[in-house]
């Protein structure tokens, strides 16, 4: 059987498994401002939390220490700026000497360099140095709005690493659906590229997106590259660590499409056998671009309106 080669626009689909993760911008890990022991723990993991809301309350000897350290430190600024003072009235009657002065200069202006490194020490703990009542407790408070997606403490524990993350919290408005690209399909997709994903949760749905980046680095154990497509969320209802399946839809193009019954696949090569003549045939090597299901895609080795054997071509091999 002899049919014409056809030209038709095709737009390719790739389906990838994909995973829901809390967008990197929008996720804090809440570090322990001091060290000590958390008396109450005011929040639960999963929970959703406000800016400012209180999380935990710890029990510390740090925030005392600094507490003292301030005190220390303005009690020598009052000492050392009386000092200067009773100084500068001497030089004005012509008494006292100009080494006593320059001393006492000094001594004020290290004293106030130390009083505004113990308060700087108090806000970065969450505290204000004016605050009247001076206690070991100190509320730790969410940085942002967001849900809590992982908790790492509990009533009672002792916090002793100032760079282990108590707990994390994640705007989840903004998501982002992580699917892995073989590496032989990565020239498929692109940034800006339309994706359409479903997720097992809902099955009814197709949610549609777009390709925010391709990452520049092939995972070297699994040989394959991180896609990311954002989505808005404002009703929660994807979750980080949801299972998904990402369809990416290539533009239409132009291709020649043979159904694949007209190939002859010999070692390495594939060809087709083309009309020369009426009832003469010769045999052609082309290059497939791909093939789905009973029709290929052939690169080169065809041109539209030529006739090929889609049937029987074996025979003729022969």
């Amino acid at each position: 059987m002899v049919a014409d080669v056809t030209s038709k626009e095709v737009s390719r689909s790739l389906v990838l498994p994909a995973m829901v993760e809390s967008d990197p911008a929008r996720t804090v890990k809440v570090l322990p401002p001091v060290t000590g022991r958390v008396v109450e723990l005011k929040v639960q993991l999963g929970e959703r939390v406000m800016e400012g809301q209180e999380l935990a309350i710890i029990d510390s000897g740090d925030l005392a220490q600094a507490y003292s350290d301030t005190e220390k430190a303005q009690s020598s600024v009052t000492l050392t700026k009386k000092a200067l003072d009773r100084q500068l009235g001497l030089l004005k009657i012509g008494g006292g000497a100009l080494k006593e002065r320059e001393q006492a200069e000094s001594d004020y202006a290290q004293a106030v360099a130390e009083l505004d490194r113990a308060q700087t020490r108090l806000r970065s703990i969450g505290v204000s140095a004016e605050q009247i009542a001076k206690s070991r407790l100190l509320t730790m408070k969410a940085p942002v709005a967001g849900s809590l997606i992982d908790l790492q403490i509990a009533p009672g524990a002792f916090l002793n690493d100032l760079t282990a993350a108590a707990m994390t919290i994640a705007n989840l408005e903004t998501i982002w659906v992580t699917a892995n690209v073989p590496e032989k399909d990565i020239s498929f997709v692109f940034t800006g590229q339309t994706v359409n994903v479903n997720f097992p949760a809902y099955p009814d749905k197709v949610f549609s997106g777009k390709v925010l980046f391709v990452s520049d680095v092939i995972e070297p154990d699994t040989r394959r590259n991180k896609v990311r497509i954002a989505f808005d969320n404002p009703d929660k209802a994807m979750k980080p660590n949801m299972f998904a399946n990402a369809t990416f839809v290539a533009p239409a193009v132009s291709q020649l499409i043979v159904p694949t019954s007209a190939l002859l696949m010999t070692n390495d090569r594939t060809s087709v056998f083309v009309e020369v003549a009426e009832w003469a045939f010769e045999r052609r090597d082309v290059e497939v671009a791909y093939q789905e299901g009973p029709t290929a895609a052939v690169k080169a080795g065809l041109k539209p309106g030529e006739r090929i054997v889609i049937k029987g071509a074996v025979r003729l091999n022969d």
